[in-house]
């Protein structure tokens, strides 16, 4: 077990973290996530030795990590840059790590050889060890890094954003296999990425990052569905918001109102989220709802994104449908829908106007109707 406490780091008069807690269980998979400036580097530095924090504390097992040199804490690190020596082979890249220890604990040459060669086998590799890194492509350039990461036997595995140079495709292919990689050796991934699908699709676990602090770790799909702060609302996936306000039957949004109302009055107005997925296109004229223009339909493969005016809230919403759906409801331009959310996350506003995250109120529908 990695715990991490009130971990502290100022640069200059940059705060690059700001009480920072965390635990990592072994063999866990935890994305870093955040903006560029949001701490995760600087993080990520610190468990690798390569920094330190100004206060705060890591155990590794009860044992203070901090005061491990880097080159005892035995971990691997890939780099977004790969950071290849150009002048070697894949081989003698692969290799580098074991051949630079103290002799006492030096593998030998045989035993150097045979562990590279089970590399380039399961990095997919095979027949290329004799190339240098301006052969390769990008995809297998970060192979390579990955490989020499693995070649020392680490038992955390550090990556900086190490698919940020690939095109969208290679990313994909490559992330997938890391993951795979990571069942297959158990060992503790601790990955750094501003690509929220990176983070969602990879991780068991993702800590959204901003300003040198925590807002929330959780699950991927807690993370997306029940987001803890309007940060995490807004940097995680697509989100409408909206403005809500107290009247007398309770809050509402022009046309369209939530059952309830947890506060039990202490507060008059709350800032709203809804995903464009949670957007309930055909409402029946029982329930309340929004009287929509649809101004545009962009199909982005399987799915239609539609883009939606509220003439009584001055607001354009984006709803999410498949694009076989399109027919199913009919959906043209300058068509006029009745849309309402089907679960919405709430802050309340204090008395300077700043949304409240500890009174989040996440609603949903009581009773679901069709789309």
């Amino acid at each position: 077990m990695l715990e991490l406490s009130r971990l502290h780091r100022r640069f200059a008069g940059f705060q690059a973290l700001d009480d920072v807690s965390l635990d990592i269980a072994p063999g866990e998979f935890l994305a870093l996530l955040g903006p560029s400036g949001s701490g995760k580097t600087t993080l990520l530095r610190i468990l690798a030795g390569l920094d330190y924090p100004d206060s705060g504390s890591v155990l590794r097992n009860g044992d203070d990590f901090l005061a491990t040199p880097a080159r005892e804490r035995r971990i691997g690190m890939v780099f977004q840059h790969y950071a290849l020596f150009r002048h070697l082979t894949v081989i003698e890249n692969i290799a580098f790590g074991l051949r630079v220890r103290p002799w006492r604990s030096r593998p030998s040459r045989s035993e150097i050889r045979a562990r590279v060669d089970r590399l380039l086998r399961r990095v997919q590799l095979d027949g290329l060890g004799t190339r240098y890194p301006t052969q390769l492509s990008g995809g297998q350039r970060q192979r390579v890094a990955l490989a020499r990461a693995l070649a020392v036997e680490p038992d955390m595995l550090l990556l900086d954003e190490p698919f940020g140079a690939l095109d969208a495709q290679v990313r994909v292919a490559l992330r997938r296999w890391l993951r795979e990689l990571h069942e297959e050796l158990g060992l503790t991934s601790i990955f750094v990425t501003h690509d929220q699908e990176e983070a969602l699709e990879l991780a068991d676990r993702v800590a959204v990052m901003n300003k040198g602090r925590i807002e929330q770790v959780g699950p991927p799909e807690v993370i997306y569905q029940q987001p803890a702060t309007p940060f995490v609302c807004e940097f995680i996936g697509k989100v409408n918001r909206f403005s809500v306000r107290r009247h007398a039957g309770g809050f509402a949004a022009a046309g369209w109102m939530p059952e309830g109302d947890p506060w039990q009055g202490r507060f008059t107005e709350a800032v709203a989220y809804v995903r464009p997925e949670q957007l309930r296109l055909a409402t029946p004229s029982s329930l309340p709802a929004w009287q929509a223009h649809l101004r545009h339909i962009y199909l982005a493969g399987g799915v239609a994104h539609l883009d939606l005016h509220v003439a009584s809230l001055d607001l354009a919403l984006e709803a999410d449908v498949a694009s076989e759906d399109l027919s199913r409801f009919g959906l043209q331009l300058g068509m006029e829908l009745r849309v309402a959310p089907r679960s919405v996350v709430m802050f309340p506003l204090d008395g300077k106007g700043e949304p409240l995250s500890e009174e989040r109120w996440i609603w949903h529908a009581r009773s679901p109707v069709p789309a």
